[in-house]
């Protein structure tokens, strides 16, 4: 990326659009690269040619879900994201929709880390605070070439400014250790490490009072 390219993606991320269907496609192009090397996706993703074109399509049908229950926020012109759900829209889903989600799955996993997926979920359901309303950070994402930039740090905190015009909560899981210091930054605090199973990555459970 070129320093202008960069100068705009920064300033796009201080004050992002909502992204709609239409943006559908790159969304979840940016959240596929800016994932790619993630610990908990590179653990529970299949681990050969197809790895690439199932996380992108993994995070098509990710992104879809979010434009229907949520808020997906990005730059103007694109290169990072941000996904917020409101707290009442979490839970399982119907026996249907968990039912057409399951070939984007096995297309992601394989049937060799099936069982990884499943884990993960499972565990991220069970510690999920749901005693009170809150707002949860699915994804924030930002392209490889543009990370440690600044850009996640300011879409992160236009997010969170929309969260404190209505006094809620917010919450999410860091996969990465590498941005639990970014989300302290922003008021979070870890209140506990979850770990699917003995041999997988440890992900930290957030939490940030309103402001």
């Amino acid at each position: 990326m070129t320093q202008d390219e960069i100068t705009a993606l920064r300033r796009g991320s201080e004050t992002p659009v909502r992204a709609g269907a239409a943006d559908l496609a790159a969304v979840a192009d940016d959240l596929s690269a800016a994932f790619a090397t993630d610990p908990m996706f590179d653990w529970f993703m299949r681990d050969d040619a197809r790895r690439e074109p199932a996380r992108l399509r993994l995070f098509k049908r990710l992104v879809g879900m979010a434009l229907a229950d949520g808020e997906v926020l990005r730059p103007g012109s694109g290169g990072a994201a941000s996904i917020w759900l409101p707290s009442e829209n979490l839970g399982p889903g119907s026996f249907l929709e968990e039912l057409r989600v399951i070939p984007t799955i096995l297309a992601a996993t394989g049937f060799a880390r099936l069982s990884r997926m499943s884990a993960m979920r499972a565990a991220m359901d069970n510690h999920h605070p749901m005693e009170r309303a809150h707002a949860y950070l699915w994804f924030l994402g930002v392209r490889p070439q543009a990370q440690g930039l600044g850009v996640g740090s300011r879409l992160l905190a236009a997010g969170l400014q929309r969260v404190d015009a209505v006094g809620l909560p917010a919450y999410l899981e860091s996969s990465s250790p590498a941005n639990v210091p970014l989300y302290r930054r922003h008021g979070f605090e870890v209140t506990r490490e979850i770990q699917p199973t003995p041999d997988s990555p440890v992900m930290w459970a957030m939490w940030r009072e309103p402001r």
